[in-house]
């Protein structure tokens, strides 16, 4: 019987994933075991896939528990999308950069919101990951939570469980690039490759035509450029497009955020650069899917069954039918892309069946272009190496050679920026070495 554990149940990934499984045609029924430490966000979570089973007619058995050691043994899938201390300290983590200069749109990948979620996420990441190793350990490991890289890495390196990061950039951004190239997006052929939030589409073709110089011609028009326009002017300098929004990524190279006057350049409203778009308006989001959930369950609000664009269930329906589907995924590098660090993760084409995940090799990048990937790469090698060795030094040097803040200020300015934010958030971090 088919058994899926959902770490951190309270997400809004929640709905879309769960709808997806529900979807799958020839699997009618199993067990979907949900877990968050938050009694109420858990009791919506476990309403709400309730209503999702009974609007799809399938037997699914549904249990919760905040205690996972008491629901998630035997599970053949473990899904994670936790967050750990995110509401509390989102403000932290813009406003401390933002008095030494450093800009942030995001802030959960890269950069100093981007170490510090690692450094919050992972210790308690660890201790799950022990416990699936303990109950569930012939389980697969579909990873949510970012930041991805760093979260897939550790993954790999603490156990032998299989891991995969998944992430929605490839299939939005490629749906992106057919509208904005003006072609039928089931006649586009692209290859990508990189890492996660900075995969890049390499090859982009419509009946053997390539579309970048359709795309540097489009962009000629100011309305289409401001609808995109770091991902684009990126594209327009480097020569690739970037799977990974215009705000998300003008925060992982030194290029756009480190003057007012750039920001105001190429920077706009929203997922387009915004400062502190994440920390104004997540709070407010996340009561906001809340809210919707609870309208969904007293039926003021319809509950439609769609299919989204994640990942989770193809590989699901790959692995217990057999069938083999294609999806991108973050997975160790062994030999996969030649020209970036082969003890990181990377994030490429992976066939699924029966047998797992199964990653397909790339090659090599354009070196300009795995130049970039490798500055973000030893960002999470040192970031997840701080939680490993419980190193405080190596923590202050990751963010040291985080490319926005080493673009903005000196080592002693990033020195003192990590101590100010390392004792605002001595509460959600374990103290380290």
């Amino acid at each position: 019987m088919t058994k899926i554990s959902i770490i951190g149940a309270g997400s809004a990934f929640t709905q879309e994933i769960v709808m997806d499984i529900m979807l799958i045609q020839g699997i009618e029924g199993g067990t979907i075991a949900l877990v968050d430490i938050d009694e109420k966000r858990l009791e919506i979570a476990r309403k709400l896939v309730l209503k999702i089973i009974e609007v799809s007619g399938r037997n699914w058995e549904v249990i919760a528990s905040v205690n996972r050691r008491e629901v998630i043994a035997g599970s053949q899938f473990v899904i994670n999308q936790i967050e750990v201390g995110g509401l509390q300290t989102v403000r932290y983590e813009y406003e401390i950069p933002l008095k030494y200069g450093v800009n942030q749109c995001i802030g959960d990948t890269m950069g100093p919101g981007g170490l510090f979620k690692t450094l919050r996420t992972l210790p308690s990441w660890m201790a799950i990951v022990r416990d699936i190793e303990d109950l569930c350990p012939e389980s697969m490991i579909l990873n949510y939570t970012n930041p991805m890289s760093a979260v897939t890495l550790l993954t790999s390196r603490m156990t032998e469980i299989p891991v995969v990061g998944l992430c929605h950039s490839i299939q939005n951004t490629s749906r992106q690039l057919a509208k904005y190239a003006g072609v039928p997006y089931e006649e586009m052929k692209w290859r990508a490759g990189g890492i996660n939030h900075m995969s890049w589409f390499v090859e982009l073709t419509h009946q053997g035509q390539d579309l970048y110089p359709v795309l540097r011609e489009k962009i000629q028009n100011p309305d289409l450029l401001k609808k995109d326009p770091v991902r684009f002017d990126t594209m327009k300098y480097l020569g690739a497009f970037v799977s990974e929004s215009s705000g998300h990524f003008s925060e992982y190279i030194p290029y756009y955020r480190k003057r007012q006057s750039l920001i105001d350049l190429h920077c706009n409203a929203g997922y387009n650069g915004a400062t502190g778009y994440y920390a104004d308006n997540w709070p407010t989001w996340r009561q906001d899917n809340d809210d919707k959930i609870q309208q969904q369950l007293e039926g003021t609000l319809p509950l439609e069954l769609k299919s989204s664009n994640e990942y989770a269930a193809i590989i699901i329906e790959a692995v217990l039918k057999n069938e083999s589907k294609v999806i991108y995924g973050n997975v160790p590098n062994q030999g996969l892309i030649h020209n970036l660090p082969q003890n990181g993760v990377v994030e490429v084409a992976c066939m699924v069946d029966r047998n797992g995940v199964n990653p397909c090799r790339f090659g090599s990048l354009p070196e300009h272009l795995a130049a970039l990937c490798r500055s973000n790469m030893a960002f999470f090698d040192l970031a997840v190496g701080a939680v490993l060795n419980n190193d405080k030094e190596m923590a202050r040097h990751a963010l040291m050679v985080d490319p926005l803040s080493a673009a903005v200020c000196s080592l002693a300015e990033i020195g003192d920026m990590f101590e100010e934010l390392y004792e605002a958030e001595r509460d959600f971090i374990p103290v380290m070495k």
